[in-house]
């Protein structure tokens, strides 16, 4: 019997629809106990009423209309009682029901593992001949069912490891012989469910990875300086050979050479919201881990909360997630970073990027998901972790076409709706917002609550001596100090962060005082701020060049001394309290 894909698609969508669905029975029947337990507490209240009125003496009237309300009590207490349990029994029947049709329409879809690998065998086998080595694949799994549509995406990875443990892993027959293993080298791949997840082992009886060679071409391509190589453990020097363009093979050749295949086997699996991992041990051979669903239907995620709304980031997309002090957090060029596992990450805000309202609260730490697709390391800083749960993903209508940073959309127990996150669309924003200077810092609100009625100056020089000077004596005299190092830093501070003056010098890399104040007054926001220029340059056509690019204040550094900055500042924006 021939049944469309489409309509097997709209099958498991509907039945997806429908176990959503059943989930929303669930507040409802928490709510049906609190009200049972504020029916008991009613009538347990009446009780002692009845109890201290007993030695007062009631009319007739009273003592009925208490005796009624007891037994009215008492009777709806019975009714909710048996309605909850119906409700209960009724909504466990329809969530297994919802369950056992959502799991039938999906085995719709299923496929065994074997499928993909139509022909692998002779390829293995056709590989070793022709670089004159014996390799025998083994199989085991092969009737594990995986949905089509993953099954179709594993057959490209899959291949590359294959070809990969043939080429790099197995030996000539004559150095296995020298090695005492068989002529004939071994290649296993096992297939396997566990908690809902597709595991691949792929495993080989080679020689394992050169560390040795590793380490030596990671100095060869400049990727690390020799001393820093020279300490790198096994696990970080497994992590190069996915980076793109490694390769252990000095010439190309029809099977390797080209730094395209770990790459590429990483993306594919990230695409299917899994993971891979490499493990090896030298002379016994290597093993890749891999760890995708079994289907693209459902999908395990953290959800947020951003704006008041809730969003979703799939778990095999998250390094980790952290409470992280405001403390903690650290200018590196202009940049916001924190301290992750040995390396600076840099730091956005979920709000900006998904054009949502930021937080006003003055929370002490921020909730930070991080976040990583290939190479690329971000934490995201969000408003509340609401918790990991299991989605069904719901496509969105193709009239609405590409949505940024959003892939799909999904319900939660409750019926509300929560958007899952594109993270590797999310990583391209960054990186434009940062290309185009846009990027937002997030406001250090436990410090700006305590300084508000400090006025803040923002110091750009791009001598550390100058830079410090001016600091400690604005900070002596009771500014609240924020410092730059250059006309592009203190641009991007400017736009991020309010300020009442700005002090900058005119000579300084990447973008010079003149451009930067000049920048400053065709904003909209800040076209009002007052500046004070700082400069070596004494003469005339100098201070009137200042003057001109729209500067309130131009102070020489020749005749630079402690009161004169001071006055200056006074004169300009007043003393250092609001």
């Amino acid at each position: 019997m021939r049944v469309t894909a489409e309509r097997l698609n709209s099958l498991l969508d509907l039945s997806s629809k429908s176990l959503v669905e059943t989930l929303r029975l669930k507040p409802h029947l928490a709510t049906m106990q609190r009200l049972k337990r504020m029916q008991s507490n009613s009538l347990r209240a009446l009780e002692n009423l009845n109890v201290h009125l007993k030695d007062h003496a009631l009319s007739l009237e009273a003592q009925e209309a208490l005796d009624d309300a007891r037994r009215l009590l008492a009777q709806s207490q019975q009714m909710l009682v048996e309605k909850n349990a119906e409700l209960d029994e009724f909504a466990w029947q329809a969530s297994q029901r919802a369950q056992v049709l959502y799991d039938t329409a999906l085995a719709c879809r299923m496929r065994p593992f074997a499928d993909v690998l139509a022909g692998q065998v002779r390829m293995v086998r056709d590989l070793g001949r022709s670089l004159g080595k014996q390799v025998r694949l083994e199989i085991e799994g092969d009737k594990t069912q995986v949905d089509r549509d993953v099954l179709e995406k594993l057959e490209a990875p899959l291949t590359h490891l294959l070809r990969n443990a043939v080429d790099h892993g197995i030996e000539t027959p004559e150095q296995r012989l020298l090695a005492g293993k068989p002529e004939e080298g071994l290649i296993r791949l096992r297939a396997s469910h566990q908690a809902g997840l597709l595991v691949l082992e792929l495993s080989d009886d080679g020689n394992g990875v050169d560390l040795e060679k590793v380490r030596r071409s990671i100095v060869e391509r400049q990727l690390s300086p020799a001393e820093t190589a020279a300490q790198l453990s096994e696990e970080e020097l497994l992590t190069f050979l996915f980076l793109p363009g490694f390769s252990l093979r000095d010439t190309v050749t029809e099977v390797s050479g080209r730094g395209v295949g770990l790459d590429a086997v990483q993306h594919m699996v990230r695409q299917l919201r899994g993971a891979v991992v490499l493990e090896q041990t030298a002379g016994e051979g290597s093993r890749f881990h891999l760890e995708v669903p079994l289907t693209l239907s459902v999908v395990r995620s953290l959800v947020v909360e951003v704006g008041e709304e809730a969003y979703a980031f799939p778990l095999a997309h998250i390094e980790r997630m952290c409470d992280l002090e405001l403390a903690d957090i650290v200018q590196v060029e202009g940049r916001q970073h924190f301290w992750h596992e040995g390396r600076h990450v840099g730091l956005v805000a979920a709000s900006q990027l998904l054009h949502r309202p930021a937080s006003q609260g003055g929370q002490q730490s921020l909730k930070v998901v991080v976040i990583r697709e290939r190479d690329a390391v971000y934490g995201v800083a969000v408003e509340r972790f609401i918790g990991e749960r299991t989605l069904v993903v719901l496509p969105l209508d193709e009239r609405l076409g590409k949505i940024q940073d959003i892939s799909a959309g999904a319900l939660l127990d409750d019926g509300s709706v929560v958007l899952i996150v594109d993270v590797e669309d999310m990583l391209r924003s960054v990186d434009k917002l940062l290309n185009t200077g846009r990027l937002e810092r997030i406001a250090r609100q436990s410090t700006q609550a305590v300084e508000a009625a400090r006025k803040r100056v923002l110091v750009v020089d791009d001598s550390l001596t100058v830079r410090e000077l001016q600091r400690k004596l604005l900070l002596n005299r009771g500014y609240d100090v924020a410092v730059a190092v250059d006309g592009m830093d203190g641009w991007n501070a400017l736009r991020s962060e309010d300020f009442d003056l700005l002090i900058t010098d005119i000579d300084m890399p990447r973008m010079d005082g003149i451009e930067l104040v000049s920048l400053l007054r065709r904003d909209n926001r800040l076209q009002s701020l007052p500046v004070m220029v700082v400069s070596y340059k004494d003469r005339e056509e100098d201070r009137r060049r200042g003057l001109d690019a729209g500067a309130d204040y131009y102070l020489a550094k020749a005749s630079f001394h402690d009161d004169a900055l001071l006055d200056a500042v006074v004169e300009l924006i007043g003393g250092a309290r609001a």
